[in-house]
């Protein structure tokens, strides 16, 4: 028997009844919907923000051995910049397909499986596509400059920042050993 793990933050506006289907080969249903998306959909960087709008343009078609999904998920990423921090947001739009395997039938451990009460969870799946699919440095533009090592400034807005050279502190002292006239011979 298959035991289902959900995440602890699974929404069930992701539960999608299957009854209608009566397991007829053949049979499809299509499913348009937009839910509040669920919780902890990201990393550390970027993610879908907890209830923000999530659109549903799904396939339902009853096959020999389950029920088969197809379709978008489209949502709104939010996150920040991994070189100069600055909030990032972009539209991202995921082609997803999953097989929901009938429960009379013999297949592995983590298939996904069409419940007893004839409903499918698609937040694995739709959680698993968009995780997947994030980027692992997100970025503000592809040229990003990043912030300045020495003093946190943002080089984007200033591309000619500079700092004069500096003398590590620790040979600091050795400076003063060293005259004029002794580094112009060298």
């Amino acid at each position: 028997m298959n035991t289902t793990h959900r995440h602890p933050d699974a929404s069930p506006d992701l539960v999608i009844e299957t009854h209608s289907l009566r397991r007829q080969v053949g049979q499809m249903i299509r499913v348009q919907r937009t839910v509040p998306a669920p919780a902890d959909l990201g990393v550390d960087m970027i993610g879908v923000p907890e209830d923000s709008p999530f659109d549903l343009d799904l396939r339902l078609e009853s096959v020999g051995e389950g029920v088969l999904v197809t379709g978008t998920v489209e949502a709104t990423l939010e996150g920040e910049c991994s070189r100069c921090l600055d909030p990032i947001e972009e539209d991202l739009v995921l082609d997803i397909q999953e097989l929901y395997f009938y429960p009379d039938k013999e297949v592995e451990e983590d298939a996904s499986r069409v419940s007893a009460e004839e409903t499918i969870d698609l937040d694995p799946v739709v959680r698993a596509a968009v995780v997947l699919n994030l980027p692992f440095n997100p970025l503000c533009r592809d040229d990003c400059q990043g912030l300045c090592p020495d003093c946190g400034a943002n080089l984007n807005d200033d591309p000619d920042h500079d700092h004069p050279d500096r003398i590590d502190p620790r040979w600091a002292a050795l400076q003063g050993l060293v005259s004029e006239d002794d580094s112009d011979k060298s």
